[in-house]
């Protein structure tokens, strides 16, 4: 999307109002995400191995509760809200955005949200079925067949861990563009919850983010972190 597309769109705007997008439990996924992966990224190169497989399977409860978030969370927060049409993702690219591109995820954003989410969750599954034959066994290798095992221990320590690391990086990268050359306020949003949105067709649609929603995705969440505690116990 152009800059000069964003500024017809915003101009077009006769108020711009403080609005609920991120939900408070899609905050903290985020954030909580990035921390475990940094630290995956971390203890995976200097072999702290103990750490490395309990922040796996942080990610792990992390990336489930996520899964069943996007169908239940906030507006914003659902995949239904950026499952993008090839039409529109095309229109975004030659710069006739749609609003809503304007207030959740881009088109570009939420293609880029699916394949880390996806390389993260192919990860956390090979790490499980990975065996270095050293010092490390995932808890889920004595359930498959010697060639699962080996390919996904040849993947979780050589093209899956360099992918993550490039789109990690990619990701940062993209975030300081945008704030820095294109001045977007990316960070704000995700820490306080709330946008800055151009009125441009009436009242805009706000996340739910309200006690009840907050229960449910702890309930959530606990039961997600109930699977992956289950998961570590098959470790032998």
């Amino acid at each position: 999307m152009t800059d000069t597309s964003v500024a017809a769109l915003q101009a077009t705007a006769s108020t711009a109002a403080p609005t609920r997008v991120w939900d408070l439990p899609t905050r903290l996924f985020h954030w909580a995400l990035a921390v475990a992966v940094l630290g995956l990224i971390g203890t995976g190169l200097n072999g702290i191995m103990e750490w490395h497989f309990r922040l796996g399977y942080t990610v792990l409860a992390l990336l489930l509760f996520r899964l069943l978030w996007g169908f239940v969370g906030g507006r914003w927060s659902r995949f239904a809200a950026f499952i993008y049409a090839p039409g529109s993702i095309v229109n975004y690219l030659r710069g006739r955005a749609h609003p809503d591109h304007l207030i959740g995820h881009t088109p570009l954003g939420a293609l880029s949200v699916f394949a880390v989410l996806a390389i993260l969750a192919f990860q956390v599954a090979t790490g499980l079925m990975a065996d270095d034959e050293i010092s490390a066994s995932g808890p889920l290798t004595r359930f498959v067949s010697g060639a699962v095992v080996s390919f996904a221990t040849g993947w979780h320590k050589a093209q899956g861990k360099w992918i993550v690391i490039v789109l990690v990086s990619l990701h940062v990268l993209a975030v300081l563009f945008y704030v820095l050359v294109r001045r977007h306020r990316l960070v704000r949003p995700m820490v306080s919850g709330d946008k800055l949105v151009a009125r441009t067709n009436g009242e805009v649609a706000e996340s739910r983010d309200d006690a009840a929603s907050r229960g449910l995705a702890l309930v959530l969440f606990a039961l997600c972190a109930g699977v992956a505690y289950w998961v570590a116990s098959l470790r032998i």
